[in-house]
């Protein structure tokens, strides 16, 4: 029954409409030899028997190749020999149609070679409709497969770059994580409370940062958790050179995230804006949904964008995770904030989460 069902659909309606068009222009090929014996009309519908007879008989060539004889004979063989089958046999029927017999077909010679110009023009105008349709159908497929492997490449990519974005995830930063533990060891003495602090931070910091090393996406509200843990343990070694402000609404903390990029934009924020002036500066941690687009934001007051800076691996590594994700709906932009620093801004199109 499924094979019937696949039969009939190779029946489309362009395959159809391409016999007909055939049929016009053969009928208008043999009409001459008939003279004024029969009418165009007449002649188109015997031949239209024909061509459909020779579709009939092409399409099930196709599933005879495909499914009894895929080795032993080429497609192109079984195909001609379908077309030409089907041209004698449409020929006969539809003779038989008009109430001729198989004796007269063969014995009057005026039937006989109407028969044999009916066959001719029929495979000739038959291997043309096949080149056709063989030709759209490899067409169809190269397409596919040309698909099928960018679809493959870009999962692949976007493999590779989890896999990457894992490694990084799975080390954690252990000099930051030495340094706090030390700097934590060096409060506890000197400054008990802000110890405590500290260390509260840090395990914010790691409660928030541990499940996404499991996850391929998380949320905007545990990034900016993660975040803020991050930048409270920054300002209790920098002192008073860092302040901080973090501006997301609540209800865009549900939005989904990609784990970890919010995270790299703070820290290449105070690494290479903050840290390197010796007043320090300010980094403001801004979310807003214009519309269906998500707009998280990091910007800081340090040193800004140098033209011979370029990209570093870190935001290079958000553009093409950004890319393998979302595609062409998400961006990283960065700017010129000010008066001084920059912005580095991730924009994501339908970052709400559907829960």
């Amino acid at each position: 029954m499924n094979k019937f069902l696949t039969l009939l659909g190779n029946f489309t309606w362009l395959r159809v409409l391409l016999v007909m068009v055939l049929t016009t222009i053969a009928t208008a090929v043999v009409k001459p030899y008939f003279m004024s014996e029969v009418s165009f009309s007449y002649l188109w519908l015997r031949l239209f028997i024909v061509g459909m007879l020779m579709l009939s008989a092409f399409i099930i060539g196709n599933v005879v190749h495909a499914h009894v004889f895929p080795k032993r004979f080429s497609l192109l063989q079984i195909q001609f020999v379908a077309l030409v089958s089907g041209a004698m046999l449409g020929t006969v029927i539809s003779g038989l149609a008009i109430g001729r017999t198989l004796n007269e077909m063969v014995t009057n010679d005026a039937i006989f070679w109407g028969m044999v110009i009916f066959i001719a023009v029929g495979v000739s105008l038959g291997v043309v409709a096949a080149t056709v349709l063989v030709y759209r159908e490899q067409a169809a497929r190269a397409a596919a497969d040309a698909s099928q492997a960018d679809a493959e490449r870009h999962e692949l990519e976007k493999q590779v770059l989890e896999a990457r974005l894992r490694l990084m995830q799975a080390q954690i930063e252990p000099h930051f994580l030495f340094n706090t533990l030390a700097n934590v060891q060096h409060l506890v003495e000197a400054n008990p409370p802000l110890a405590a602090k500290t260390l509260e931070s840090l395990i914010t910091y790691l409660r928030a940062a541990l499940p996404e090393m499991r996850e391929g996406r998380t949320t905007l509200g545990r990034e900016v958790d993660m975040a803020n843990a991050y930048l409270e343990i920054q300002q209790t070694r920098m002192g008073a050179r860092l302040q901080f402000l973090i501006d997301v609404p609540t209800n865009l903390r549900a939005a989904t995230f990609p784990p970890m990029m919010l995270l790299t934009l703070v820290e290449n924020a105070i690494k290479h804006g903050i840290d390197p002036m010796q007043q320090g500066g300010e980094i403001q941690v801004r979310a807003v949904l214009n519309d269906s687009l998500l707009d998280v934001s990091v910007a800081d007051s340090g040193q800004g964008l140098s033209p011979s800076a370029g990209v570093g691996i870190g935001l290079q590594n958000i553009r093409e995770r950004l890319q393998a994700l979302f595609g062409k709906t998400a961006k990283l932009i960065l700017e010129e904030n000010t008066p001084r620093g920059m912005v580095a801004r991730i924009q994501i199109s339908n970052g709400l989460s559907e829960h």
